[in-house]
């Protein structure tokens, strides 16, 4: 099976104006983002935004597999995201 680009997924880190971090789950993460800054997004994003992203993991091919990293992620101290971030962790 070929996949195409929209059958993958992505987790990403997105940095509020407050400095709070969002961790998500999309096959597009400029267009998430986009949907968050327009008020269209999480909740999160309309009490903290706009939003910037930060981070973008590597491709998965499964969304079951995207939702445990992000679910790992979510349980991640702020110390821990900003490293990956910042390209100290993986």
């Amino acid at each position: 099976m070929r996949y195409t680009l929209s059958m993958l997924w992505f987790v990403y880190i997105a940095r509020a104006r407050t400095g709070r971090l969002y961790v998500g789950l999309t096959t597009n993460p400029e267009q998430r983002l986009n949907k968050h800054n327009a008020g269209t997004g999480s909740q999160f994003a309309q009490q903290q935004g706009p939003l910037e992203l930060v981070y973008v993991s590597p491709a998965f091919l499964h969304k079951s597999i995207a939702r445990k990293r992000e679910v790992q992620l979510k349980r991640w101290t702020r110390t821990k995201k900003e490293k990956l971030i910042s390209g100290e962790w993986i």
